[in-house]
């Protein structure tokens, strides 16, 4: 199935394109001669990664009868200093709250992802050096 995003120059250093009926505004900071009127490009990377991989996460937590209080994707990545800067090492935290939540399926859950569901990690894998973590919170 083919995907398209059509981006419109606002004006500076700003595009607008709308995504499923939503309205997303990117922008580069004043520093760099834009408006900050919206995130920058590269780093929507990182939440395109942490929102595909925790809608599967929680989806397949659900499927096992588990839910958590709270569940949070932290991602941290590094950046190359040389120019094209990319990300060359991303780690995903997935920090869950709750008590008695099974370490084995919160595991099995984030391995389903990372392995066979979400399709961002996939392709970031082939690019960067990636790595989880589990935090769990009582």
């Amino acid at each position: 199935m083919k995907q398209v995003v059509d981006m419109s120059w606002i004006d500076k250093m700003a595009f607008e394109t709308d995504m499923d009926g939503h309205k997303v505004v990117i922008d580069a900071s004043e520093e760099s001669g834009g408006s900050d009127l919206g995130p920058r490009p590269k780093k929507l990377m990182l939440t395109a990664l942490a929102g595909c991989t925790g809608i599967d996460v929680i989806l397949i937590l659900k499927k096992m009868k588990v839910v958590p209080e709270a569940f949070n994707v932290i991602v941290e990545a590094d950046d190359t200093e040389e120019h094209p800067k990319h990300y060359y090492k991303a780690k995903i935290i997935y920090q869950f709250k709750g008590k008695n939540l099974p370490k084995d399926k919160l595991e099995k859950a984030i391995k389903l992802s990372g392995e066979k569901y979400c399709g961002v990690a996939a392709v970031y894998k082939k690019a960067m050096e990636m790595e989880t973590e589990i935090r769990i919170i009582e």
